[in-house]
């Protein structure tokens, strides 16, 4: 017999272990990545790892729902105060502002988008062709609160959320709908029992604590790290708006509550006012808007609200607050170019000011102005016919 030649066999065996190996890479880089996202490579600015992983999961989210021609526009805070910085570079040039992976490789733990409910209606295929590109996913759906009045409270459930996950990246589809008043709204992510609450971390979403809140955006198409999205036309503008886009929804049970001890108003005298305070309630929004004031419903109007969902009908105005620091010179004459012309001012703007306009027939509308002390807040008020002033404390108990 022979004698075996060790160092062919040694050589053999490192030869086939090496082949094994190679294929083994093949493998992982042409079949795995692909399914589940696990190895990314070509990535604009030679970002690698984590960075390179968060920017193809975005890439390939977005396919997914161009391939499904479902609408999308990004409202991750992160990012969009990014693009911010650089906002007049990106929307000025077709390829974005430089070569870098910059904004979709910063690190984070979800990318967020916003869909309008009307534009699409078939998640059944979504959720398989997501499948199939490695995706898992959750729905996150409540009731309807747009279905809930004074004689029906069982709104049925909607979509809310989706969380989109892939790899070690997620991104958080927040769904907005249109409500009566002109403006899109978003539900609370709410969990049911039978979820699971490590599929991601929750804590860390920008959207869903809260139900929200938003102006219809006027959107933007422009490229962000070599991948085509649409944003809102300002991003600061949208990031100002999310700083106070907590949304309340009204107390209809214990308006209806309220009703039953105390039924309501339904004159034709009562009817007309509430439509024109309502109307008046519009136009002064649309106002201090326009002028970047932020305000509250005030006094008998937030009453009226808070304890019966509509205007008090014996009120007889509107009142509005504003905190004196957002006080503007313009405001006046905003208004009056508006179509309401001052009525009274009472105070100053360094002591007690109060604007009242007039607006449709006997309606008016008084905007208190807010003062912040160290442990409180106030604002003055002045009687018309008198002229003898008071002052409101309301004590802040943190």
């Amino acid at each position: 017999m022979q004698k075996i030649n060790k160092n062919a066999v040694l050589a053999l065996l490192s030869l086939t272990s090496l082949v094994f190996l190679l294929f083994q890479l093949y493998y992982y880089k042409f079949y795995l990545s692909q399914k589940n996202g696990a190895v990314f490579s070509k990535v604009r600015g030679s970002q690698s790892g984590q960075d390179s992983t968060r920017w193809h999961v975005v890439r390939k989210f977005l396919g997914l729902l161009s391939s499904h021609n479902i609408p999308v526009y990004l409202i991750d805070p992160l990012i969009l105060g990014l693009v911010d910085k650089d906002f007049e570079q990106i929307r000025s040039s077709p390829d974005g502002p430089s070569p870098e992976c910059k904004y979709f490789c910063a690190p984070r733990d979800f990318t967020t988008f916003a869909l309008l409910d009307k534009t699409w209606k078939h998640e059944v295929g979504l959720f398989r062709t997501a499948e199939k590109m490695g995706f898992q996913w959750l729905k996150i759906i409540n009731k309807d609160p747009r279905l809930d009045g004074m004689d029906d409270l069982s709104g049925i459930e909607i979509p809310l959320h989706y969380i989109f996950k892939l790899a070690s990246h997620a991104i958080h589809l927040v769904v907005f709908y249109e409500r009566s008043g002109n403006y899109l709204w978003h539900g609370p992510l709410r969990l049911k029992q039978h979820m699971d609450r490590k599929f991601v971390p929750f804590r860390k979403l920008h959207f869903g604590r809260y139900p929200g809140a938003y102006e219809k955006p006027e959107l933007l198409l422009v490229s962000i790290d070599d991948l085509k999205v649409q944003i809102p036309k300002n991003p600061s503008s949208f990031l100002e708006e999310m700083s106070h886009s907590r949304f309340l929804e009204c107390r209809y049970r214990e308006a209806r509550a309220f009703f039953q001890l105390y039924p309501d108003d339904a004159s034709l005298d009562a009817v007309e006012f509430r439509k024109k305070a309502k109307s008046l309630l519009h136009l002064a929004a649309l106002t201090l808007n326009n002028l970047g004031v932020n305000f509250w419903l005030s006094s008998g109007t937030c009453l009226g609200w808070y304890r019966q969902c509509n205007v008090i009908p014996h009120s007889k105005d509107v009142d509005l607050g504003v905190f004196i620091r957002d006080y503007k010179a313009d405001i006046i004459p905003a208004f009056q170019k508006a179509g309401l012309p001052l009525k009274h001012k009472f105070g100053k703007v360094e002591d007690s000011l109060e604007l009242s306009f007039q607006g449709e027939d006997d309606v008016k509308l008084d905007i208190f102005f807010f003062y912040e002390e160290d442990d409180h807040i106030w604002n003055g008020g002045t009687q018309a016919k008198s002229g003898k002033k008071f002052k409101y404390e309301i004590y802040l108990y943190l």
